[in-house]
Order: C-alpha cells, then sequence, then structure tokens
C-alpha cells in the first residue's frame, strides 16, 4: 500500500487550483488553524481519545467511538483488497443517513481515497456527469434508499462505464458490485493491514463536495485535508461542543453541511452525533425526547415552521436544546419570535457554503443580531468583504454588496474549472459568493446579515427588487405561512414579480389586490409589489430542505406559456 500511496497524483498541481500563499499557510500553521496532519490522521486520533463514548446514534443502535473506527478500518481494507481501489482514487456516494454511510465515509478517508458527496436523489445523468468531470471509480450506495432506484441506477453506470465498481449497502451484490457487509468481512480477516491515512497529504484533496447544479460544467468545492479539518474544528469551538453534547442532525449526512457542523465536528470534539434518517417532524420529535439532543445544527427556515405546526410540537420538550441554528434561507423574525413564544426555543442562525465559509450567531448575542443577522465568521483569519456586485469597490456599511470572503477553510479553486474560477475570484483570492449581505454594528459587534442571491433579484424594467425584501414584509401577514417571490418573464419589461403563498389554515387566499394593499401599508414601494399571486398548499423543497426557487420559476414560466398558447388558439378561453 505504500508504493500505491507514492504513486498518487498531487492534485494541486495537476488540476490547476491555486495554493494558499506560502506566507499565508505558515501563518495558518503558526496559528494552529492547520495542524499540518490529515484529515483521517486528526479523526483517528481524536478516536482514540474518546474510544468509549457514543459516537453515533441511529434508530437501528448505537456505536462507541472504538466501534465506529474498527468498521471504517475494516471497509477501508475490503475497499482496497476486494476491488483494486487505489489511496487517491475517488469514490461516489449515493446514500442516506444511516450508520452504514458514515462507516463508509470514514473508511474511504482511512483508505486515502476521496468520498464525492452526491444525494442519494441524484440520477444517472447527474451522477455521471460528475464522475466523469472528478474522474470517480467507485459508488458507495443504499440499495433501499427511497423508492429503491439506485441499484438500478448503479448497474446503468457500471455498464456505460462511468465507474468500475460499486459497494452495496442494505441490498444484495450484484455484477460489478460487492455488498458492504462481505467488505468488512474481507477487511477484517486481512487483520491489522497498514492503511495509508497518514501519508503526508495535507495540503490536497480530501473529499469532493458539489457547490452547484450538474448541468453543463460542474461546480466542485475541492476540500483540502487541513482546512477542512480546521473548518469543523473552529465550527466546535465555536458552539462549545465536546464530551456530552449531542448533536441531533436531521438533513442529508452526505452534503458539505452535514460533513461540516454535525458529522466532523462532532467526531474531532468527542460529541455524539444523533443522526435522523429524515427530517419528518414525528420522527424529529422522537429523537429529541430519546436522544435529548442539545444542539440541532442547522434547521432550515421551513422545517422550523413546520415544527411550528406539528400538534405534537406543543407538548413536546425541548428543554435539553441549547441550540437550535437555524440555516439556509433568512429567517422570518415573526417565526424566531413564535419559537420562542410557543415552544421555548432560542434561535441562532447560520451561513456557509461549500466553497467553506461560515458564519453564526454568538450564543451570548442579543436578539437584534440573533435574530437579524447571521453573526460572524467562525476564525479570526475569516476574512469578508462587501463589494459592489462582480465590480471590486467596497460598499459602505449597511448598504447592500456582494459577499465575498477568504481564509483559512474557504477554497482557492474550483475543481478543473479555470474559466470559472477566473470570475468566480478576485485577484487576491476571495471567493465572490454571488450573496447579496450588508455589515452591521449591532451592540459593538460587527455581524452580517444575508439578504439574497443576485441571481434572486428580479429586473423589472431599469428596477431591481431583491426577492428577500419583499418576502420578509410578506410573511408579517397573519394569513401568510410561507411565500417567495420569483421572475417570471415579461415581453415588455423583462421580468415582473410572482408571489407563490402558503396560506394559514381556513385563511381566504390573498389576490394580487389584496397582497398589494398590505404591502403597501408596509412601507413598500409600488414597483416591488407582485404582479401575480400563486396559492400552494406548501412550496417544494430541494434536497437540503430550501425552497426551491428554480421549481417555482419553471411552473411560473410554464403557466404562462400554456396560457399564451390558450389565447392563440381560435376559441380557446383565457385560465
Amino acid at each position: 500500500m505504500a508504493n500505491q500511496a507514492a504513486e498518487r497524483p498531487r492534485d494541486m498541481q495537476v488540476d490547476g487550483l491555486v495554493p494558499h500563499p506560502a506566507a499565508t499557510a505558515a501563518g495558518y500553521r503558526a496559528a494552529g488553524f492547520w495542524s499540518g496532519r490529515s484529515l483521517p490522521t486528526e479523526l483517528v486520533a481524536a478516536a482514540a481519545a474518546h474510544a468509549d463514548r457514543t459516537a453515533l446514534i441511529t434508530p437501528e443502535g448505537s456505536s462507541t467511538y472504538r466501534e465506529l473506527f474498527d468498521a471504517a478500518r475494516n471497509f477501508a481494507t475490503g475497499l482496497l483488497e476486494s476491488t483494486g481501489l487505489r489511496p487517491g482514487d475517488a469514490v461516489m456516494f449515493q446514500m442516506g443517513n444511516v450508520t452504514e454511510t458514515v462507516v463508509s465515509y470514514l473508511g474511504c478517508l482511512l483508505a486515502g481515497t476521496k468520498p464525492v458527496c452526491t444525494l442519494p436523489q441524484h440520477g444517472v445523468r447527474e451522477v455521471g456527469v460528475l464522475a466523469r468531470h472528478i474522474g470517480a471509480r467507485g459508488l458507495v450506495l443504499q440499495s433501499d434508499f427511497g423508492r429503491g432506484l439506485l441499484p438500478d441506477n448503479a448497474r446503468s453506470l457500471l455498464a456505460e462505464g462511468t465507474v468500475e465498481f460499486a459497494v452495496v449497502a442494505r441490498g444484495e451484490a450484484f455484477e460489478g458490485a460487492v455488498a458492504y457487509e462481505d467488505l468488512l468481512a474481507a477487511g477484517a480477516a486481512a487483520g491489522s493491514a497498514e492503511l495509508p491515512y497518514h501519508q503526508d497529504e495535507s495540503d490536497q484533496i480530501a473529499v469532493f463536495q458539489l457547490s452547484g447544479g450538474t448541468t453543463g460544467l460542474p461546480k466542485v468545492a475541492p476540500r483540502l485535508h487541513e482546512e477542512y479539518a480546521y473548518n469543523a474544528r473552529a465550527w466546535a469551538a465555536a458552539l462549545g461542543w465536546g464530551p456530552g453534547t449531542v448533536a441531533l442532525y436531521a438533513l442529508p449526512i452526505m452534503h458539505n453541511a452535514g460533513i461540516s457542523v454535525a458529522l466532523q465536528p462532532a467526531l474531532l470534539s468527542g460529541a455524539t452525533l444523533a443522526l435522523a434518517p429524515s427530517a419528518d417532524i414525528g420522527t424529529l420529535l422522537d429523537l429529541i425526547a430519546t436522544t435529548r439532543p442539545s444542539v440541532i445544527p442547522l434547521v432550515p427556515p421551513a422545517l422550523a415552521i413546520r415544527l411550528l405546526e406539528a400538534p405534537a410540537s406543543k407538548t413536546a420538550d425541548f428543554s435539553s436544546v441549547k441550540d437550535f441554528i437555524v440555516g439556509g434561507q433568512k429567517l422570518a423574525e415573526e417565526v424566531a419570535h413564535r419559537l420562542r413564544d410557543e415552544l421555548g426555543i432560542a434561535v441562532r442562525q447560520k451561513f456557509g457554503m461549500a466553497e467553506g465559509m461560515f458564519l453564526v450567531t454568538p450564543a451570548q448575542a442579543g436578539e437584534a443580531v440573533r435574530h437579524h443577522t447571521v453573526g460572524t465568521p467562525l476564525s479570526p483569519a475569516d476574512e469578508v468583504r462587501i463589494l459592489t456586485p462582480g465590480g471590486d469597490a467596497e460598499v459602505p456599511d449597511g448598504e447592500i454588496g456582494e459577499l465575498c470572503v477568504r481564509g483559512p477553510y474557504t477554497i482557492r479553486g474550483y475543481y478543473r474549472a479555470a474559466r470559472h474560477n477566473a470570475s468566480a475570484f478576485t485577484d487576491d483570492g476571495f471567493y465572490r459568493t454571488g450573496d447579496l449581505a450588508r455589515r452591521h454594528t449591532i451592540d459593538g459587534l460587527t455581524c452580517y446579515s444575508i439578504d439574497g442571491r443576485i441571481k434572486d433579484v428580479i429586473n423589472r424594467g431599469v428596477e431591481k427588487i431583491h426577492a428577500e425584501e419583499v418576502e420578509e414584509l410578506i410573511m408579517r401577514h397573519h394569513d401568510v405561512s410561507n411565500a417567495a417571490l420569483v421572475a417570471m418573464p415579461d415581453e415588455v419589461l423583462g421580468e415582473r414579480g410572482c408571489a407563490y403563498l402558503v396560506m394559514e389554515a381556513r385563511a381566504r387566499p390573498l389576490t394580487v389586490e389584496s397582497l398589494g394593499v398590505f404591502l403597501l401599508a408596509q412601507g413598500l414601494a409600488k414597483y416591488k409589489l407582485p404582479e401575480r399571486v400563486e396559492v400552494l398548499p406548501g412550496l417544494p423543497l430541494s434536497n437540503i430542505g430550501k425552497v426551491s426557487k428554480k421549481t417555482l420559476r419553471e411552473d411560473i414560466e410554464g403557466k404562462l406559456a400554456r396560457e399564451a398558447g390558450s389565447r392563440a388558439t381560435p376559441g380557446s378561453t383565457s385560465t
């Protein structure tokens, strides 16, 4: 295995990623941010220090650190012995929130291979595009996930040569695949073979995280060993995690958020990760009752609203939850107040990205910070600029601009994407996030608010409408439980605003006119008023719990096209 490790390509050299300047990297190490060790080396050291503590809880049972890492070592050994995989190779993941996912992820790291964190909802096309872009050789899949489509998808990927082998968890192996249990058995039979995770690779890629869509050129964030480990350690330190902390996580674990705010910070700090199989409210409440979590580290606003609406929440005991951290989208102040008043939950907010930078509201901050901002960066070495969108001029405090970031755990470039990197980063290495933000000083604290995406701006003629501003005001209406504003195409103005609303039970649906009257009374300028209203029983969500505005834009574009076709057909009537 040592010879295999020696043959490993130097990713930073062959793929054009821009390294941190030598002086900057040296400064990060001198300050203790970077350890000079690989990510699995740090994880193994933490596991040894907390061997008999509970590391993982799932509905199927629990594992100590010793049990979890023994299984991961067997997986790693079996992977290298049974598949022909070599250290440095990439392995795709399509797994849900089960124990096998955690074991496989850690096992890949111990084998010196690179997990590629795709979602199990991705189809053959999406996985194929990513696998070819990265050069992945293998696939780990959960056979019984969802509707059970993943084995057939894997067969297709194997047949077309996209991947060379598959590991099947919770199901039978097929041609070109090995069963998870058989791989563990092979690793156990091989004994205590030396694994390559200790090799000097701290400045190399540890994990691939998917950032953007998978059509055209994928946006893949390469997370390097020591910066990814620091990302997790900084999060754990900011939240005060350690032995005795129980973190309950309900979103997909094989996603940057799951790895960076739940799995790795828990394992590196000696905490316990309680992994929910889904974000179903009943499941979540049951796990709160049985695991008594001290922190729920990432709750999408839509999930927070569903929690408020669930009758069972009224009698649930949330007293163990010291940190309830909402992230993904801006939280309406009304929702924060309801969580406080109805469920006794004090909210903190978080903002983060697959590319690195995290911000979180400090625990000791008042509600002016916790309810209206996403707080401050994790690291004292994090740097934030608010620039004119697409430009290089900084905007004054309190004014909206593009959030641009740089620091010890923020990437310096996307993988094999030189053309995109040229516009995604400033000349001095700041990542242009595409998020609209403001810098504030509240009670002497410099903090930031996220005010939408650049592409979430509706260009109505020469006027620009920031969707989140309008959504926040709509959510003040007592009959509205959720809202999203999206652009709809217009032949004259280019775009107009369409409001998608979810109404409270038994509330009368709002119209363009009645919603307009309400928003004008809130002080909204007339040109920002939605010019169409669609009422839905619920807003579509992405795989990680965010409102899918892409789905809503496609919906309204389709409706407009059908209406135009209906008007153009003789004898037809408009809908």
